[in-house]
């Protein structure tokens, strides 16, 4: 039987990686039975004590229910050893393709940043932003080849890179993995086909979190988990949350 790992995102806004919603994109895959998951959850809910009909990460992320989270995340919690989380930092992911882009060390300002990212999301290859962008670097030929490359290959979405991830990650003891995500709509087609094509992966199924107590748990760790890098990112993290969040984060991640 292939190891099952019940998968859950937060923070994803597809392509656009500046002036979005959230800094932060992060990923988590939990190794638990269903019978281990729905403990967790009801014991959540023992805790947390709210009469909110689905309970959800920023339950766990009011001040009031602080102790909660430290029990979540701790070394005597329910997803202690059990539980992986692969983080992107946006702004830095889209920085490093331009630098890959251009050659060097490029030192790209917001507005630089924001143009190439519009110029990488736009299907019009005439819209006013790709001339945008062409104006501040450099407009020839070649790099409006190498531009429309990046943009087919849609490298911006951290969705798909997120998942082969935790495939890799969880099948490095030779362990075929089968994944239970919650459902994307945005995975089909090639975009799916890369995932089914993945070494290691036995097969993945798409469900509703409400439906799966461990994608629920998955829920939870991957809500917190964007929140407190997010809050490390802007310079006023938590120093305990950060510590109780180290363990579970992928070496794979991009993050600073």
């Amino acid at each position: 039987m292939p190891l099952e790992i019940a998968c859950d995102e937060s923070g994803s806004e597809g392509e656009k990686l500046i002036g979005g919603q959230t800094d932060v994109f992060a990923h988590a895959g939990v190794r638990l039975s269903a019978g281990e998951a729905g403990d967790c959850l009801v014991e959540l809910r023992r805790r947390i004590r709210s009469p909110a009909v689905e309970y959800k990460a920023n339950h766990l992320l009011r001040t009031k229910h602080r102790r909660v989270l430290e029990w979540f995340l701790g070394p005597r919690g329910p997803v202690q050893g059990c539980a992986h989380v692969y983080l992107v930092d946006k702004k830095l992911l889209l920085e490093n393709e331009l630098r890959a882009l251009l050659g060097g060390d490029v030192p790209p300002s917001g507005e630089l940043l924001a143009a190439f990212n519009d110029v990488l999301r736009t299907r019009n290859r005439r819209d006013p932003a790709a001339g945008s962008f062409f104006a501040m670097v450099g407009d020839t030929p070649g790099l409006r080849a190498r531009v429309a490359g990046l943009r087919d290959a849609k490298v911006l979405d951290p969705l798909v890179p997120a998942i082969l991830r935790a495939v890799e990650r969880w099948s490095e003891d030779g362990e075929p993995v089968f994944l239970v995500h919650d459902e994307q709509p945005s995975l089909k087609g090639e975009r799916l086909a890369e995932i089914e094509s993945s070494p290691g992966l036995a097969g993945v199924k798409f469900v509703d979190s409400r439906t799966d107590p461990r994608v629920q748990v998955a829920d939870f760790l991957v809500g917190v988990a964007r929140r407190i890098a997010e809050d490390e990112l802007k310079g006023n993290g938590d120093a305990v949350l950060t510590g109780l969040l180290a363990p579970y984060i992928d070496s794979a991640s991009l993050w600073r």
